[in-house]
């Protein structure tokens, strides 16, 4: 599993990027993921490659307060259940806490988004209590020495 950048070669690719259909309302379309990193100023679009193939999309950014979080994370129906999921946060992880002044890594889903939720614990993320998305999303955070363990185990 590699991530990169999207770019004119495989944005198209990502576009055609599908979800099952239970999981459909729980994540945007990748073309409305794209457009809030082209049209905003927060987030960065990867794409999620598995033998020079795209299966997944996730997108990075940094907040106001310089956080660093991910979000957009899609990974197509046809490759679910293989670890890609995982493998693309630990990675975007270790990206994120490569940078300066990074204190951490945050994320949030719906609230009733239980397979979200459970994913996320199970990788050391935990719930805060805060709110996201206008209060409709919780954010779950893993503070810097939980994330550089994250990427030093799942190194190995």
């Amino acid at each position: 599993m590699s991530l990169v950048d999207v770019d004119a070669s495989n944005w198209g690719a990502c576009a055609a990027l599908r979800v099952e259909e239970g999981q459909r309302r729980w994540v945007a379309d990748v073309t409305y993921y794209l457009c809030v990193c082209v049209y905003g100023d927060t987030w960065h679009p990867l794409a999620i490659e598995v033998d020079n193939e795209v299966v997944g999309f996730v997108m990075w950014g940094i907040d106001d307060d310089s956080s660093r979080w991910i979000g957009g994370l899609v990974v197509d129906a046809a490759h679910q259940g293989r670890g890609v999921g995982s493998a693309a946060v630990i990675e975007v992880t270790r990206v994120l806490i490569a940078q300066p002044g990074c204190a951490g890594v945050a994320l949030s889903c719906d609230p009733l988004n239980e397979a979200a939720r459970s994913f996320y614990a199970g990788l050391g993320f935990l719930e805060t209590g805060e709110t996201a998305e206008d209060g409709a999303e919780l954010v779950s955070r893993l503070g810097l020495s939980d994330a550089r363990e994250l990427v030093a185990i799942k190194k190995t």
